[in-house]
This record gives C-alpha cells, structure tokens and sequence, in this order.
C-alpha cells in the first residue's frame, strides 16, 4: 500500500494531549471538556456553551488571554511591588511559577485555537 489507507485522525502540533484528534469519535465531546477546564467553573452551567462549542471556544480564547494579561502584568509589578517583603531565593521562585503558568498558557491558546479551527472544519495535513 501506498500513503496513508487507513486515515486515521491526526493531531496537530500543540493539539491538547487529553482532547481526542478532529474527526475521531466523541472527538467534540473531549474538547468541549477540556475548553471547559481552562474557563470559570459557572461556565458548565450554561448549557448554550455545551450545545454550542463555538461560542465556548470564543469565550474560553478571551479567558485566556485575560489570564496571560493578568500575569504579564503581576511579573511587570512582582519585583517592585514584593521586593520589600519577599527574600531574594523567594522573588526568584515566584519567577519560576510565573514562567511555567505563562507557558502552560501560551500552550492553553494555542490549543483552543486549534480547536477552534477544527470546529469550523479546518484539518491538520502534516508536511513532509
């Protein structure tokens, strides 16, 4: 055989690891979840989010953003604002948890993005 017969799902690059790939079965259901894990828990308590991901994902994607603001912003104050009641070893530790949180963020878009592209029926073709 030649290429690929069986077709099976591929996940994109920064697709999340706990999301099913676009296509496979349920693959919305597991997204429309872990979309729900990035937003204010009051979110699963309205059902236009679960019937409709679009919207979750737009809203989710705002939400996000407002997170790495709000961090970009803290690490911006951190060092003046703590300096006077926080040691050295701890400032550099707050560092360390800002500089994994904005990761872990940046990854957390990248991800609803690329939901988001899936819902609307964009899929992944890998490059050789």
């Amino acid at each position: 055989m030649t290429g690929r017969q069986d077709r099976s799902p591929i996940r994109p690059p920064g697709w999340p690891s706990g999301v099913r790939p676009p296509d496979a079965p349920d693959w919305q259901r597991s997204a429309v979840s872990w979309v729900l894990d990035l937003c204010p828990a009051d979110y699963r308590g309205h059902p236009v989010l679960l019937r409709h991901p679009t919207a979750l994902v737009h809203l989710a994607a705002a939400h996000v953003d407002a997170q790495l603001a709000g961090l970009r912003q803290a690490r911006a104050g951190a060092r003046t604002r703590l300096a006077g009641e926080l040691g050295s070893p701890t400032l550099s530790e707050l560092f360390e948890v800002l500089d994994i949180e904005e990761a872990r963020l940046i990854a957390a878009r990248r991800g609803v993005q690329l939901i988001d592209e899936a819902l609307r029926g964009g899929r992944h073709v890998p490059r050789l």
